[in-house]
């Protein structure tokens, strides 16, 4: 019934000239399934106070819940046609009322981790893309049918939503911004092994995948006490992401994976200067696919003390300095990051090397991210002790991985089981810190079994290393004028 609702909503915003891409598909169904799960939860909540004879405090006035303005409901239960709004009315109602009422909840929130301030920020983000008030009556009417209440429907309508993220992220060549595969994330979190009790932070968030699959992998351990539940509810997943959009996904993916109010912040995480981050604000662990190819401003570079346009290059940065001494990192980079030659790479290698424990490395092969042919690689550390010794695993699925062939969990087993002892195989093998070249702290990918390297750069990646050489050879050009 739910995969037909979700169908059916597509269908009618494939008929709105606002509504054009998967991208614009997903955020209109976003809006509409945050204020349907939201009057879900409010309603449950009003009846647990009813049967301890206590009185519930609704979030939103009556006006603007959804058993008035979206769905009211005759006697018998069914929609009331004639209460019902339509057309000009529901649509101006909707962008005139009900989105600036929504909004307003940002500045009366006691703070930003709670339901109102996400309120606030989502429909402060986002707006109505449904011209017409016949087909957003339409839409609200499948909505309608959906159901929030037994975890067995939440568990249908996240992986729906799932799916809808994962269509999104191959609509365009920026898919991996917002969809990392999770038989991927599930790996690396079966490698980190995050345990109840640690804090758990993803700094470029997309649409919350690594957070989701934590509380799932956490959730699965079984026998958890209210007290566990709560640690898991409220102080446990932690993610920033600097896109609106993004951002409103996130909040609604963790909300239908079960965690009521998530601890997201919509922010630029490399606006925060790296000097600035104390002790408090560190992290147990660290799971992220941040975004690679961005080319960030030079304020923001000032931030951080290896400078590079580079944005993953700073993410890394980011993510090694705020994890706590012991705390653990599963990161997704560019391959290329093994063995460029730039000033930059090189600096951050052995920032890396020397400040963390580069236990492991997955190099994944081309393919494995829909959408984006950009290849990539895994780093796994520990945050404290320098490196001795770096485990490489060779991804090989035995085919080429695509939109109709993408990757699976049995693709990832032999990872998952050789890592643990950091075995050698056909497809694995270490290094020791030691023969690593101490001036360009190359990690290439070269597989001593008789795989091929790995880590060949595209003329175009070439090209954009001589860019950024010329662009560090001028810097140094304009300070040698400036002594002069």
């Amino acid at each position: 019934m739910f995969e037909q609702a979700f169908k059916n909503i597509d269908d009618v915003l494939w008929k709105e000239a606002g509504c054009t891409t998967e991208l614009d598909y997903t955020e209109q169904t976003s809006w509409l399934l945050f204020l349907k799960y939201l009057d879900n939860l409010e309603q449950d909540k009003a009846m647990e106070a009813e049967l301890e004879g206590k009185k519930y405090a609704f979030i939103l006035d009556a006006p603007y819940r959804w058993e008035s303005w979206a769905a009211p409901k005759g006697k018998d239960g069914s929609l009331d046609h004639n209460a019902a709004m339509s057309g000009d009315d529901l649509r101006d109602f909707v962008n005139l009322k009900l989105f600036p009422y929504l909004h307003a909840f940002k500045q009366k929130a006691s703070g930003p981790n709670t339901l109102e301030y996400k309120i606030g920020e989502i429909f402060g983000e986002i707006k109505n893309k449904i011209s017409s008030g016949y087909n957003l009556r339409e839409i609200i009417d499948h909505i309608d049918e959906l159901r929030f209440r037994s975890q067995t429907e939440k568990h249908e309508l996240s992986h729906l939503y799932e799916a809808k993220i994962r269509n999104m992220g191959n609509a365009g060549r920026n898919g991996g911004e917002y969809y990392t595969p999770r038989p991927l994330i599930r790996a690396m979190i079966q490698v980190i092994a995050p345990r109840l009790g640690e804090r758990i932070y993803d700094g470029a968030c997309g649409s919350a995948g690594f957070l989701c699959e934590s509380f799932d992998y956490l959730k699965a351990k079984g026998s958890l006490t209210t007290s566990d539940l709560d640690t898991l509810q409220t102080r446990t997943f932690y993610g920033k992401e600097k896109k609106s959009l993004a951002y409103v996904i996130a909040i609604m993916n963790m909300i239908l994976h079960g965690i009521e109010a998530p601890n997201l912040i919509h922010t630029n995480t490399l606006t925060e200067n790296l000097a600035d981050i104390q002790e408090r604000d560190r992290y147990d662990v660290v799971l992220a696919n941040p975004p690679f190819g961005g080319k960030e401003r030079k304020e923001v570079q000032q931030n951080f003390p290896i400078r590079t346009g580079e944005t993953a290059f700073l993410f890394l940065q980011h993510f090694i300095k705020i994890l706590r001494a012991g705390g653990r990192g599963g990161i997704v980079i560019k391959n290329t990051f093994l063995s460029n030659t730039d000033n930059a790479s090189v600096s951050l290698r052995k920032l890396l090397l020397e400040s963390c424990n580069l236990h492991s490395v997955l190099d994944c092969p081309g393919g494995t991210f829909l959408g984006a042919g950009v290849k990539t690689v895994v780093l796994f550390f520990e945050k404290g002790e320098s490196t001795r010794k770096v485990w490489f695993y060779q991804l090989d699925p035995g085919r080429n991985l695509g939109k109709t062939n993408p990757l699976n969990d049995a693709d990832l087993q032999e990872f998952v089981a050789l890592q643990k002892t950091f075995a050698d195989s056909p497809k694995s093998w270490s290094v020791d810190a030691v023969s690593i070249d101490s001036v360009t702290f190359d990690l290439s990918v070269k597989n001593p079994n008789g795989g091929e390297e790995v880590a060949h750069r595209s003329p175009l990646e070439i090209m954009d290393e001589i860019a950024a050489l010329d662009a560090e050879s001028a810097e140094v050009l304009q300070t040698i004028r400036g002594l002069l």
